[in-house]
């Protein structure tokens, strides 16, 4: 008997149908997507977590030359490296009604195109406001793919979204520090130029385009298809702002995202202003990156076998309270190991992308849970690196901002509880 998951996608059959049409119809559903499809998609999907962050991470790491190029002044840099959570935040909101209008895998197609075009356009112009908006553009391309990404692994690996959600986390974590390590080298390498350095990574976005193209036109597979055509034209749209769940999991969406970012932001300062070497704060931060590669394969897998994915939240918790407490108490002492933990606390990115592909039994609620978890919770993400360096300015010091970051630490693991427990949104809307 088919499970929740096969009767939600699989398309309807009028009972007053010719059987002899149907035929094929129903051959197809039983055995699924073609094995090559099958191939083209997780290839797709690792592709395109590697583009997830290039076009971020790799602004960060030439900021100072795109202040100089384009004359512009700390508050609009400051304004500039606000605008990816809020980008995330507006742009998400789109992605369940263009996946219900054209499906999930061409609405990732665009957004690849969409990232390609900003990262080539983003070099070209002259000013600030093109410059932002070509940011914009790529970053609304990531957005939407941010939001789907968890909708393709339920619709095409419902039986595998641990070890799925492993692979594209992984990669995504991957393209993430990969960007921060070589983009000033590759700049470098390349003559100096910033505008080498950042369009360069049009390049491996333009990649990203390829094996979603004939998933898209493919129409043996159910998965391939728009939303709406698996939704059923009986199943009631989700009041997905009723249930306890969603908020739970955006507000630990939001908390974990506040963590990261604050980490990103301003861990290498905290080191420096302890005494470390700026080499040597930037190599820190490279670790503190690079532990989500292999952790973020692993800590889906995991949770994914969990009825209850509160003791993987509590593990994350309190490995980014000890690395916080170290910072606040020997910060330059115990560098590699304050680092290494808060590397550690920073996997809780995969793992709310696993809950929320095992906090809905459809492919229709999926859409909703990840759009409402990953907008609200990047909206809640947007003061907290900004009231940090506040806090610095004018404590003189980092006992009160890392004060404040372990205190964050606690609602974090509150909200991650209630977020993993053993129940879906369908049961509450």
């Amino acid at each position: 008997m088919p499970d929740d998951e096969t009767r939600t996608l699989s398309p309807a059959t009028p009972a007053n149908t010719p059987t002899k049409p149907t035929a094929p119809q129903t051959a197809e559903a039983a055995q699924g997507p073609a094995p090559w499809l099958l191939r083209l998609v997780v290839v797709g999907l690792v592709l395109t977590a590697l583009n997830l962050r290039p076009a971020i991470t790799s602004l960060g790491a030439l900021l100072e030359e795109v202040r100089d190029g384009l004359h512009m002044s700390g508050s609009v840099a400051g304004v500039l490296t606000s605008v990816p959570p809020l980008c995330f935040a507006v742009f998400g909101i789109m992605a369940p009604r263009l996946a219900r209008r054209f499906g999930p895998g061409a609405v990732v197609c665009a957004g690849m195109i969409a990232i390609t075009a900003g990262l080539v356009i983003r070099p070209l112009v002259g000013g600030t406001a093109g410059f932002l908006a070509a940011s914009a553009l790529a970053l609304m391309g990531i957005a939407v793919s941010n939001v789907l990404m968890p909708v393709i692994v339920k619709r095409w690996f419902p039986d595998r979204v641990g070890s799925m959600t492993g692979l594209y986390s992984m990669a995504l974590a991957l393209g993430t520090s990969l960007a921060a390590a070589v983009t000033v080298p590759m700049t470098s390498a390349l003559g100096g130029s910033w505008r080498l350095g950042l369009g360069v990574w049009a390049a491996l976005a333009a990649v990203a385009i390829l094996p979603w193209i004939p998933v898209v036109r493919d129409r043996s597979g159910a998965p391939g298809q728009p939303v709406a055509q698996h939704a059923g034209t009986g199943t009631p749209a989700l009041k997905i702002t009723r249930s306890r769940t969603a908020w739970a999991l955006a507000c630990f969406f939001g908390l974990q995202a506040t963590a990261a970012y604050i980490t990103m932001g301003w861990m290498p300062q905290i080191f420096r202003d302890a005494g470390v070497s700026a080499g040597t704060a930037g190599v820190l931060l490279a670790v503190t990156m690079a532990m989500g590669v292999p952790l973020a394969f692993v800590i889906p897998r995991v949770a994914a076998r969990m009825r209850n994915q509160g003791p993987i939240v509590v593990f994350l918790g309190s490995c980014g309270l000890i690395g916080y407490a170290g910072l606040y108490l020997a910060p330059a002492g115990g560098a590699w190991a304050w680092a290494l933990l808060l590397g550690i606390s920073n996997c809780s990115f995969p793992l709310a992308l696993t809950m929320i592909g095992m906090r809905s039994r459809t492919g229709a609620g999926v859409v909703r849970l990840s759009a409402f978890a990953q907008s609200v919770g990047y909206l809640i993400s947007i003061p907290g690196p900004l009231l940090i360096g506040v806090l610095y300015q004018h404590s003189g010091g980092w006992e009160l901002p890392i004060a404040l970051m372990a205190g964050l630490m606690v609602p974090q693991m509150a909200v991650g509880i209630l977020a993993g427990r053993d129940r879906t949104i369908e049961n509450e809307c």
